[in-house]
């Protein structure tokens, strides 16, 4: 069965090269990457060009696209029954493709949830993914949501939801993961299909990405199921993170 790898990117063009490379790399090459722009400003249709002549590339542009948007028109773009999405900014392992696949082609899965690792470059980051980010140990598979940047599932499981909820700006995955478990049940999970990315930079960066989050799950109605886990972590992880920064041991 083809496999399309689908991915909504905007003003990425500083981090999306290690995506690309990392695609080249896979021991199962994907048949076509689909890749929407939403109006990116820098140069990231530029470098995605230049990836043409390595990659099977195919680029769609279309400015003014949320991230649910965008994935849905990847998607709908995508030639390949199997589809497996991912974001700018990662690395994913050289066995990522063939793992996520797997359980769609050996028993038959509808969606497959691969794991991610942090890739943290300074003091602060690698306290943060060891505060705010679960572990490998800490998950139950059978229970585990994931994220866009590493998850596979058919094209038809995909339709039989109504796709990416384009009113969302924000946890526009989870409202698809929680979609896809009514109609499916429990997700396979392939543990070795790994999307390793950078943790937020600094506290400013983490604020916003806490804040644009939390206004998501809010607009989902999500609060009950998980808003509360957001707050409890953040209360615990954040006065930590602030009081090494403010002792200059970050």
């Amino acid at each position: 069965m083809k496999i399309s790898v689908i991915a909504t990117v905007k003003n990425e063009g500083t981090v999306i090269r290690p995506l690309f490379d990392s695609l080249k790399k896979q021991t199962r090459q994907p048949d076509e990457i689909v890749i929407c722009d939403g109006g990116s400003s820098d140069n990231t249709v530029e470098v995605m060009n230049e990836y043409r002549q390595y990659l099977p590339l195919k680029i769609i542009i279309a400015p003014g696209s949320n991230i649910s948007q965008g994935r849905n028109k990847a998607i709908k773009h995508a030639a390949g029954p199997i589809i497996t999405s991912t974001d700018a900014g990662v690395v994913l392992s050289s066995d990522w493709v063939a793992e996520l696949v797997r359980p769609i082609e050996e028993d038959g899965a509808q969606v497959v949830s691969g794991w991610f690792e942090p890739s943290p470059q300074t003091d602060f980051e690698v306290v943060l993914g060891a505060t705010v980010l679960p572990t490998l140990e800490e998950i139950d598979p059978e229970k585990f949501l994931p994220s866009s940047r590493s998850v596979a599932f058919t094209k038809s499981a995909w339709q039989a939801v109504g796709g990416y909820p384009e009113w969302l700006d924000y946890s526009e995955d989870l409202i698809f993961d929680l979609a896809l478990r009514r109609n499916y049940g429990s997700f396979a999970f392939s543990p070795k299909a790994i999307a390793y990315f950078r943790p937020r930079h600094d506290l400013r960066s983490l604020a916003r990405q806490y804040y644009l989050y939390a206004r998501g799950d809010g607009k989902a109605n999500l609060w009950p199921k998980r808003h509360a886990i957001r707050y409890f972590t953040y209360i615990i992880g954040l006065p930590m993170l602030s009081k090494l920064v403010w002792q200059g041991k970050l």
